[in-house]
Parts: structure tokens; sequence; C-alpha cells
């Protein structure tokens, strides 16, 4: 590992022992969160480093501390202020920080994640108190290599990066997009075992088109409408640039870009330094992995379901290519498999004589899909319509429209199907398609259902409906991480694959006789560190991991050994950092 920073740095002592040393001493050591340990400074540690007499004499292990901080956490009167908490514990001490969400982490992701953070996003300006991360714009974009140079952390691996165009279902939040990067990142330590002072988040702030942010005289953020086409791509290529000088083993996970903008960043950039796009392809993968799970459960192949897929954005489009490539993957040609989604844009069905977005043409369907629907001409086919006529048994929402699953619509799908799978994936949790309840009332009880944010089980007739959670969050930090410890130069289409496999893999060994298609989040470590494994496995079967010495190498032991701890280590005072 290359060394993390001037001020402190991890070393291993001739008994094998790993500590910190650290370089600052005094009030400045408890002032920098990678440092600050708190009452959990042995008496020694406190003479030796300047801070006796500057803490309260009681000294305390690490879980006293989260214990203590536990019980003022439960005080708090909102999710919103929960989060802000949080995120004050993440500022004062990092260790501590991951040692409450260790101890508590199905409590805590829907609030460092979904759905809470859509509220940080967009109150950032009102909420912001402390620096983290870095934001890049028009106006100091020719400064990057500086930028980059000056941050405190030398050994960057992964990095968070959005524009903010487009966040969850919320659409164009400007600034408050560094919110967004910043919880995304405590769920690759968190959940991934990712190293935090490896980890960047990053804003690019190339203005913002919302009117109330820009008329509000408190937004932090750049007052202008924002750039687009040329300007934009130029600023995008220097700050890509500066990365690769800079950090060349660097990651790059494109976070909530807008559609028009999103499938051109990627394509792009993921030849340039290795990137994914965590909405097109990390909401791909896990739907995938949650509609193979509902096969399963219904004894059915993926092979004999027809699929619609309302909302053709970044993450709509990013399923129903997973799902194209999963249908090939199990059999079916191109030409078959694309007969069997429906994708739904704002318009209707997605057709190729009527859309203008080239991102959406590989899976467009024609005219001749549905001459024999009775649509009058120049129109195309409503959801409704499609559903009707195409008797879908899986029907995908990722239009951010609330309520947009009708009653008809489910009862249409019971009709015909057993039990018909309905995943309303829309973030936050107002955007969302339909509610569990509603959709097991209006099946009868019959329906497979999951969701994009966390929903309690339903009770229907005296049974008790389990209802997962399709979170990219089991997704993307086992990504990322193998990406990182595999020193990867590229993220292939087939890593992400084999992601969505891994966690489906996962759940059939785990929960399927219980009935769930998605893991409880509780086993977030676990499941990363299976997709973790296999992704590692793939990356070097297809040559995109450098580290060539791995290929002989136990993967999982590996991984394994890699993940970052949550806990206090003895410090050392070394001047020469």
């Amino acid at each position: 590992m290359a060394k993390l920073s001037d001020y402190f740095d991890y070393r291993v002592d001739a008994e094998g022992n790993t500590y910190m040393a650290v370089s600052i001493r005094g009030v400045t050591l408890l002032r920098l969160p990678a440092t600050n340990k708190g009452t959990a400074f042995t008496l020694q540690e406190r003479i030796d480093l300047g801070i006796e007499g500057l803490l309260p004499p009681l000294i305390t292990d690490i879980e006293e501390q989260v214990d203590r901080l536990y019980l003022a956490y439960q005080r708090q009167p909102s999710d919103l202020a929960k989060y802000q908490f949080l995120r004050a514990m993440q500022e004062r001490s990092e260790v501590l920080f991951y040692a409450m969400l260790d101890r508590h982490l199905t409590e805590m992701v829907p609030i460092i994640y979904t759905p809470t953070i859509g509220l940080a996003v967009q109150q950032f300006s009102g909420l912001y108190r402390t620096a983290r991360g870095l934001t890049l714009s028009a106006d100091n974009i020719d400064h990057a290599d500086r930028i980059l140079d000056d941050y405190p952390w030398h050994d960057i691996r992964l990095m968070v990066v959005t524009d903010a165009s487009a966040i969850l279902g919320i659409g164009d939040q400007g600034m408050g997009g560094l919110a967004i990067c910043i919880g995304k990142l405590a769920l690759y330590t968190a959940g991934g075992g990712l190293c935090p002072f490896q980890t960047l988040p990053v804003n690019l702030d190339v203005g913002t088109n919302r009117e109330a942010l820009l008329e509000d005289p408190h937004y932090l953020g750049i007052r202008q409408k924002r750039l687009q086409g040329e300007p934009y791509f130029e600023l995008v290529d220097k700050f890509v640039a500066a990365v690769k000088r800079k950090w060349p083993k660097a990651i790059i996970q494109w976070e909530d870009f807008a559609k028009n903008v999103a499938f051109d960043v990627l394509a792009r950039y993921r030849d340039q330094i290795a990137s994914f796009n965590d909405d097109i392809q990390g909401t791909g993968a896990v739907a995938l992995a949650g509609l193979l799970s509902a096969c399963r459960i219904n004894g059915e192949s993926l092979t004999e379901q027809t699929i619609v897929v309302a909302g053709a954005g970044a993450g709509g489009i990013g399923v129903a290519s997973a799902i194209k490539d999963g249908l090939i993957r199990a059999g079916l040609s191109e030409a078959q498999a694309g007969q069997r989604i429906f994708v739904i844009d704002g318009r209707g069905l997605v057709v190729d004589s009527y859309t203008t977005d080239a991102y959406k043409l590989p899976l467009a369907h024609t005219p001749e899909s549905y001459r024999d629907w009775g649509i009058a001409p120049g129109h195309v086919p409503t959801l409704q319509e499609v559903i009707t006529h195409v008797k879908p048994s899986v029907l995908l929402g990722l239009s951010g429209v609330a309520g947009l699953f009708t009653e008809a619509m489910v009862q249409s799908m019971a009709e015909h199907h057993a039990r018909p799978i309905v995943f309303p994936l829309s973030n936050p949790t107002a955007n969302c398609e339909a509610t569990p309840e509603e959709i097991l009332a209006w099946s009868q009880g019959r329906a497979i259902v999951a969701t994009g944010s966390p929903f309690a089980d339903v009770v229907y007739a005296g049974k008790t409906h389990p209802i997962g959670q399709g979170n990219n969050a089991f997704i993307f930090p086992g990504l990322g991480f193998a990406a990182v410890l595999g020193e990867c130069s590229r993220i292939s289409d087939g890593m992400v694959a084999e992601a969505a496999y891994a966690l489906a893999d996962y759940v059939a060994e785990h929960y399927l006789d219980k009935g769930l298609i998605y893991p409880p989040v509780a086993d977030l470590k676990k499941v990363s560190l299976a997709v973790a494994t296999r992704v590692l496995g793939k990356a070097l079967e297809e040559g995109c991991a450098t580290r060539a010495d791995l290929h002989q190498t136990d993967l999982e032991a590996y991984v394994s050994a890699n993940l970052w701890q949550a806990k206090h280590l003895p410090c050392k005072y070394d001047a020469d950092i």
C-alpha cells in the first residue's frame, strides 16, 4: 500500500502488529477524523502525543464509545437529524463512525443511504457543516492537478463522481449531489471493506437548471445554468486526465448522471480509466439478480419470462439491457431476447421509428410488434395497453412516477400468471410506482414483490410476505472492491454480470427456501465478499485485472485478508512520515 497521508500511515512493527504512525500531535491530532480515537487513547498515548489533559480522564474501548453514542443517536427526533448526527460522528472519528455502522447496519443504512439521503441531498446547503471530498467546476477545473495534489489522502483507489443531474427520483440537485457520493462511499467501507482513506467523493458542479436552487440566497453551488455539449465534456475530460495523472490505479463510479449524458460519459471514459455507472450497470445487475431469484421461486427459467420495464432513463435502460444479456446468456438469440422485453418511456412503448434517443434503440420495438393491437396510426401503445396485449409475467418500475402501477395492471398480470413478479424499484419511497401492500392486495397475495427503498414485510390473508429491497448496495461495493484489489484497467460487462449472478447464487444458497429474493441488509458484508470474490475471478479470467500474481491465489481468502476493519489501532508519533 502506498503512503496514505503526510499526517498518518498504517505500519507493521517487528512483531507483526499493525499500528498507526502519526506526524501530528496535540489538538491537531484530535481534529483529524483519521487519527482521532477520542477517549480510547491510552494514558501513554496521551502523554506521547501531547493530548494529556485535553480529553476526559476516563479511558474507554471502542465498544463503550459506540454504546454511549448510540444512546445519543436514538434520542434524535427525526431521520434527517439522525443523518446529521452520523455525519458529525464521521467528521470527528472515521473509525468510530464505521464501528457504529458495523454494529447497527440494518438500522442505519436507510439513514446514510436511501431513503434519507434524498432529503440530505435536497437540503445540502442548509445542512452543510464540514468540508469533505472535492468539488470541481468551470471556475477551478484548470487547477485540477494542483487540487488533487493538495488532497490530504495520497493513495486514492476509488472515487464516486456525480454531476447531480439526476439524483434518485428527485432530479437535478446541483451542489447537493456531493451528499450522495459521501453516502455511497460509506457503504463501500461499511459493506464492502474498502479503506475509507483510499476513497474520494467528487461533485462536478456544472451548474443547475433548478430555478429554486438558483434563486436560493443560501445555495452553495455555482449559480448558472448547466453546461452542455462540448463545454461540459471539456470539463469532464480535464477531470479524468488529472485523475489518471495523479491516481492511475483509481476506479471511478459514475453516479446519478442524467440519461442524456450518462451513457455518453460511460462510453467515453470506460476505456480511458476503469469505471462503471451504478445507475445503469449496478441497477441492472441488482434487478437481474432479483429476477433470477424470483424465477427460481416460481420454478421457471428466465427465458420463459416476458418483461415490461416502465422507465427508460439510465436505470430503466440499464435494467432492460442486463436482462436482455441474461436472456442471451440463457440461450436465446439477440432477436429472441429483444422480443421478450418491452420498455416504456414517457410517451409509451419505445419504438424505433418514434424515439429520438440513440441509447434506447437497442431495446426498441418496431410498429410490427403491435400491428394487431388496434393502436391508431401515429400513436404508440401505453403501459396499460402493453400489459393487456403482451400479458407479461414481470413488471419492473424505474420511472420515478409514484402510483404508476394500477390495480388493473396487476390484476391483468395475475389473470395469466400464478405468481406475477412486480418490482417497483424507484427511489426514494415517495416515488415508488406502487406500495407492496397495494400489489399484494391487487394480486390476492400471489405477486412476488421487491422494491428499491426499504419496506416492511406485508401480512395478507394471515400470511407474511417478505419484501426484498433491490438495493444497489448488494452490487457496487463488491464490484468496486474487486476492481481495486485486481488493479483493473477496465471494468467489463462480464464483471458486472458476474456480480449479478453472484448475488443471485448467494440468495439461492442462503435465503431462497425462506421465500426471499434479496438478502437482508444485515448480510451486506457477506454478500460483498461473495460478489468481490466472483468479480475478481472474472476480471482475472478476462484480463481486466493487472494483478497477474493473483491467478494462483485463493481469491476469497485474499479478499477477506484485505477487508478494512473499524478498530482503533495503537498510535505512535513519527515526525518523518
